[in-house]
Order: C-alpha cells, then structure tokens, then sequence
C-alpha cells in the first residue's frame, strides 16, 4: 500500500539515537531510507531529485538505501564523483555514517 513520508524513516532514527546517546549528527551527511521494525533499510522514490537537493545545499555525504543504487545511474554525469554516497541495508551502517564519534 502506497504511503507518503516513510523515506524519513533513516532520519527519525538517527535523531532519535543522537538524542539518546548525546552523539551528535554530521552537518555534512543527508540521508533518506524507510526502516523496518527489525532495523532494515528499504528504498525510496526520488533518488536523483534528492541527491541534486543534497549537492545543491552543499552536501557532499548522502546515505540511501542499498536497494536504491541501481537510481544512481540516473543521476548527471560527474555528479557521483563530487560526492561520498553510502549505500545502506541496515540502520547500523546508517548510524556509523551519520552519527560523530562519542565526545570524551
């Protein structure tokens, strides 16, 4: 069944454990990715649309979900080499990327 806004998913989690775990998000990475109860990352719509969103804000670290990178072929030539896009299937990997190291 169709639904508008799970492609948050990946962003509400990684908010959520930064909060918990007082570690702070990245301002140089985006991310979108729907998640699963069991901490799977499905893919999304708009691939192309929100990485030209990413490098227009100048953000050269995008997340997305693994199932998603054959969308990559759709983005404009060079475009990938400008960027660090990390290809995710689990929220684990999400939070590796997304989340800075622990203060100490």
């Amino acid at each position: 069944m169709p639904k508008d806004g799970p492609s948050a998913g990946v962003t509400m989690v990684t908010a959520l454990v930064s909060a918990l775990s007082g570690r702070h998000v990245s301002e140089n990475v985006a991310m979108t990715g729907e998640i699963t109860l069991t901490g799977q990352v499905l893919p999304i719509g708009g691939v192309k649309e929100k990485v030209l969103a990413a490098h227009r804000a100048g953000i050269r670290g995008v997340i997305l979900p693994k199932l998603n990178e054959s969308g990559l072929a759709d983005l404009p030539p060079g475009l990938a080499d400008e960027m660090t896009i990390t290809l995710a299937d689990r929220i684990e990997q999400v939070l590796a990327v997304a989340l800075e190291p622990p203060a100490r």
